[in-house]
């Protein structure tokens, strides 16, 4: 048996070298990369350094070098299986293998689940273009076409089945569709829409693919939560998922971000000007969440709704991000007026 290329090819898109060396190594910031002493020679002067962009370390001094797996068998003295496993189980992926020089179906369900996804986007941008309702929603809070278009809003529309219907042609893809938390399963087989009557927010991973969603109910059924996420799936663990950290992790010479906890702040904000925004997904912030912003900018913007569960928010927020400030590094706080959130403030003061 082996673990088969294009599971590792995936592996390796999923796991950030830069959280996994610091676990082992104190790196600090040094422009677009990061450095350390190195760990595989003694040195007075750090030559060790990690890009985040490749994916990549080298050292200078010794020239040891290569990617996530590479350091783990390297520092961690694991083989090649080993290494493989470990990261897995960061990411909360189980391990596959081919038998028999073939494939399993497994190997290549990341694909297809990708696939899934990006289907069911495009089934709720268009069914958002065909609900009134939905249109005049988004209005009524402001928004225009554009900027649901460049957030790639859609619209679940009403009914138990719509989306099996549409895209569960056949017994593959209806199980594609449940593994993905996009239809669910109830106690006596019966399948159904997991959203329904929502406007639908997609949520992207790191190189833009669409690996979950959030939806804000358009009823005013009391009997179902005004925001429901995507369950959790090989895909997706909003535990270290930001909404919107796709897009504004695209800005050039970004300095700061704010964030904020709703899906509409994100978006609101990004429509008059403000784009470094992202929110937790119905979470409290994490250590992977601020973790993940640091690699990228050094300085963090906390501005919850004005209520005192976002001060709640704010001060836990504060507890996590306290162990991981050093030199260069700040975390601020905006606290908005009681009865507002950010979305509602921009609107009425600009």
């Amino acid at each position: 048996m082996s673990i088969p290329r294009g599971f590792i090819d995936d592996l390796m898109t999923r796991v950030d070298i830069v959280d996994l060396i610091d676990n082992y190594v104190s790196l600090r910031k040094a422009g677009r990369n990061y450095t350390a002493l190195c760990p595989f020679h003694n040195e007075k002067t750090p030559s060790f350094s990690v890009s985040p962009d490749k994916q990549f370390y080298y050292c200078f001094g010794c020239g040891t070098h290569g990617t996530a797996i590479g350091f783990l068998m390297n520092y961690a003295h694991l083989n090649f299986v080993e290494a493989v496993h470990e990261l897995a189980s960061r990411v909360g992926v189980e391990v596959v293998y081919e038998q028999g020089g073939s494939t399993p179906a497994s190997i290549t369900a990341f694909d297809d689940w990708y696939q899934v996804m990006a289907q069911a986007a495009q089934y709720y941008r268009q069914q958002l273009r065909q609900s009134q309702a939905a249109i005049d929603y988004l209005k009524k809070r402001g928004l225009t076409g554009e900027i649901a278009r460049d957030f790639g809003l859609g619209y679940a529309p009403p009914g138990w089945d719509n989306l099996l219907k549409t895209l569960g042609t056949d017994s593959d893809m209806r199980t594609r569709l449940l593994k993905t938390g996009l239809i669910k399963q109830n106690e006596s087989g019966r399948r159904y829409d997991h959203f329904r009557d929502r406007v639908m927010f997609p949520i992207l991973d790191v190189r833009g693919r669409v690996i979950a969603f959030g939806g804000r109910k358009l009823s005013k059924s009391e009997h179902e939560p005004k925001y429901l996420n995507s369950p959790e799936t090989p895909l997706f663990q909003k535990s270290s998922e930001l909404y919107g950290w796709y897009l504004a992790s695209k800005i050039r010479s970004l300095q700061q971000i704010i964030v904020v906890e709703g899906y509409m702040d994100v978006v609101a904000l990004a429509q008059y000007g403000i784009p470094n925004v992202v929110a937790t997904l119905g979470t409290a912030t994490t250590h992977q969440h601020l973790t993940r912003l640091f690699r990228k900018l050094p300085e963090i913007i906390f501005c919850f709704d004005g209520d005192e569960a976002g001060q709640k928010a704010a001060w836990r927020a504060l507890e996590m991000a306290l162990p991981l400030l050093q030199d260069g590094r700040s975390v601020r706080f905006m606290f908005l007026p009681k009865g507002d959130d950010p979305d509602s403030l921009v609107r009425h003061s600009g």
